[in-house]
């Protein structure tokens, strides 16, 4: 089976106008098999009373990232629960861009892993890096029930 791109150009819409990615200023900018691209522009509400990002966003990017880059290849009616997320802080910032890049280990039938690397986009340099391992689900969760939530219906997800 084929990944149908208007489904996921539909999804990233869906998916970067969501409560929780609209509270961060997280937006999927790519998605596909195997990986996912998202970004943060650091705002003031990014940052900690010490005035540099607030540990949690890095751990808020890494999940979402994670669960991305494995999404591709599941089936169109699965779904994905976080199991757990180990995140490794390298480094601070306080201002600019920064991207996180997904990429998947391994999507089994009941378990997926998946690691991500948060660069700043100025100098390149990784500022934290981590795993999350995700449930898969069959039936609970799926992306459909976003799309109905929302009031709106994406392309099937396979050609």
């Amino acid at each position: 089976m084929t990944l149908n791109e208007e489904h996921i150009k539909g999804l990233i819409k869906l998916v970067n106008q969501s409560p929780f990615f609209q509270l961060l200023s997280m937006t999927i900018e790519d998605m596909g098999v195997g990986f996912s691209h998202l970004q943060i522009e650091l705002e003031h509400k990014h940052l900690s009373p010490y005035l540099a990002i607030q540990g949690g966003v890095y751990s808020a990017l890494i999940d979402a990232a994670a669960y991305w880059a494995v999404y591709a290849e599941l089936p169109e009616q699965a779904g994905l629960i976080t199991m757990d997320v180990n995140v490794n802080n390298l480094a601070s910032i306080k201002e600019g861009t920064i991207v996180a890049t997904g990429r998947r280990i391994k999507v089994g039938r009941s378990i997926c892993l998946a690691d991500v690397a948060v660069e700043d986009t100025n100098s390149r340099r990784i500022l934290s890096q981590g795993t999350s391992k995700l449930l898969v689900t069959q039936g609970l969760q799926p992306i459909t029930q976003i799309a109905q939530l929302a009031g709106t219906s994406l392309p099937p997800k396979f050609l």
